[in-house]
């Protein structure tokens, strides 16, 4: 793979729009009124930059600094603007990477081939399991890696100011932990051993001190419960085994976050043809060499990560690696990292699409129809891998409008100077509320509320519990009918949410003062709360700095850009006129 990968289209438009018409079939139910609340998707109207949002709260660092940059950018604009944009933007910016990203032929255009690796892309069952999980800002991730490696193949060649637009394409992904993870390994892959690779890793490690910062400094340390290793391990879709689901993007460890088109019989030979057409088309002479063929050798590294979790000893090794190495519960989702290999799945089906439109050319009219057939499948065996993907994954994807109890508690806690944290009750780390249609997601206090929430992190999967890292929350779980004892661990308020499942308010909060009581939420106040334990000094500003010096490179790295621009613009003018 040269630079030629990156070779400016003929005509940018047709994927441009291509790209926009895919992601508004995919998110169009979005756009209605409301926010979308599923899983870990939790979007409020305005999120306050708090100890939360910074990683000094209790639980690992885990939407650090995606929490953090989100209550900066809803300080502007409404959350759920903020929502739509995301999610219509990852669609689009995932098909439109990809599709840029496969070389041109002969005429200076990218033709099929970008709609084939786009769709391939954007259009792929990994998309639309981590929709239906919430995990919006690992797709973010996602989206990038293709703007990522085009990044870095410029730096690679020399540009000028390749490596801030690198650092300005790491950035998105540089949100949660594991997209620093992907993005970095891409750009590292795909620079080899140039003189750059420095500069990148020094970059990526830049983007990522918010979380490890935080994560390091984290009170408990930063491991995490192995069990966690056998509840999220990659899962099989269809008789076709866990590797095939994995091959095809799938193998999701959570079956209510699977589209329903993942169980057709079919499915698993669609997945095989998908495969075989993108071998087929890395067999391009010179495709293979130098980045691209490292970037199918990670991608290759991404499945083995993914299947690690069901194969006896390297299941062993990893719950090991989980509990004792901090940080290393990012390993216990090994699906995620399947988004290594899909960039050289999709790469490969545009790839087959150019060489099969190529070759009709030249064909006589009965094997012309063949290579016909091979363009179509690259079109097509995308789209039915997963035809639900459209209209919200299947119409899965509805907003909703919060009730006006929460504005009521947002008002009410953020008008009482006095000391303490939030006790959210019922305790446990999932919500299935009556006004969000019992769909399955996170506790929205710890965005709505603008102090620490103190919520359940230990979750459940298929009978099996993933302790969480929040001790202070577990302590204040323990004593929750006991107001006294509350008052001491500093919490000042116990917010019971209604229309849930969960076990009931204990009796002892029945004296508690009710500041709010409403339909859906039940607001007391815990007296003589003392003041919530704070984090040390040395954490508050390690953490802080990292934030700042993360930040301080995007905006360098921007203004780094803009000034060349402005420069490059100044010296194509002629010199001997004048301009107004």
């Amino acid at each position: 793979m040269t630079v030629q990968w990156v070779t400016p289209d003929e005509q940018p438009w047709v994927a441009r729009w291509g790209s926009l018409a895919v992601a508004l079939l995919v998110t169009a139910p979005v756009l209605a009124p409301g926010f979308v609340l599923v899983g870990d998707m939790v979007f409020v109207p305005q999120q306050d930059l708090d100890r939360d949002a910074l990683g000094l709260a209790g639980g690992l660092p885990r939407a650090v600094p995606a929490d953090a940059v989100t209550a900066l950018v809803t300080a502007v604009v409404p959350g759920d603007l903020v929502q739509k944009l995301v999610l219509v933007g990852i669609v689009l910016t995932a098909v439109l990477g990809a599709a840029r990203l496969v070389p041109p032929g002969p005429d200076g255009r990218r033709g099929v081939a970008a709609a084939a690796a786009g769709l391939a892309y954007g259009w792929s069952p990994y998309l639309g399991e981590r929709l239906l999980m919430g995990h919006w800002s690992l797709l973010l991730a996602y989206a990038a890696l293709p703007w990522v490696v085009r990044a870095a193949l410029r730096l690679r060649a020399g540009d000028p100011g390749a490596l801030p637009r690198l650092v300005l394409t790491l950035a998105p992904a540089a949100l949660t932990p594991t997209g620093a993870l992907l993005a970095g390994g891409v750009a590292l892959v795909v620079v080899g051993r140039h003189r750059a690779a420095g500069p990148v890793a020094a970059g990526v490690v830049l983007l990522s001190l918010p979380w490890v910062l935080a994560g390091l400094l984290h009170p408990g340390g930063g491991g995490s419960d192995g069990a966690g290793v056998d509840a999220f391990a990659a899962r099989a879709e269809g008789w076709g085994g866990t590797l095939v689901s994995l091959l095809g993007t799938g193998g999701i460890w959570n079956a209510d976050a699977v589209p329903g088109s993942r169980t057709s019989v079919l499915l698993p030979v669609v997945t095989l043809l998908l495969v075989g057409l993108a071998a087929w088309g890395w067999r391009t002479p010179g495709a293979l060499r130098g980045p691209g063929g490292r970037l199918v050798l990670l991608g290759a590294g991404g499945l083995l990560l993914a299947l690690a979790g069901t194969v006896p000893g390297a299941r062993e090794l990893l719950r090991l690696v989980v509990e004792d190495v901090p940080g290393g519960g990012l390993l216990r989702d090994g699906q995620k990292w399947v988004a290594w290999w899909a960039l050289p799945l999709a790469l490969g089906v545009g790839l087959a699409a150019r060489r099969a439109a190529q070759l009709r050319l030249g064909l006589p009219v009965g094997h012309a129809v063949l290579a016909r057939v091979l363009v179509a499948a690259a079109l097509l065996l995308p789209v039915v891998a997963v035809p639900d993907l459209a209209w919200g994954v299947g119409g899965r994807l509805q907003p909703v409008e919060y009730p006006a109890d929460w504005s009521a508690v947002r008002e009410a806690v953020a008008a009482d100077d006095g000391p303490g944290d939030v006790l959210v009750l019922p305790f446990s780390a999932v919500r299935a509320f009556g006004w969000n249609d019992d769909r399955p997601q996170l506790d929205p206090a710890p965005r709505w509320l603008p102090r620490t929430t103190l919520v359940s992190d230990l979750l459940v999967v298929d009978g099996r519990a993933v302790d969480g890292d929040d001790a202070r929350a577990r302590a204040a779980a323990a004593v929750a009918g006991d107001p006294a004892a509350l008052a001491r661990l500093g919490v000042g308020w116990v917010l019971v949410e209604r229309g849930t499942p969960g076990a009931a308010t204990p009796a002892g909060l029945a004296g508690l003062d009710r500041v709010v009581d409403g339909e859906w939420l039940q607001l007391l106040r815990v007296p003589d709360a003392q003041e919530p334990p704070a984090p040390a000094t040395s954490r508050l500003v390690a953490v802080v700095a990292g934030h700042l010096l993360a930040g301080g490179s995007v905006i360098v790295s921007w203004l780094w850009l803009a000034g060349s621009a402005v420069t490059v613009s100044l010296r194509q003018r002629h010199p001997g006129k004048r301009y107004r």
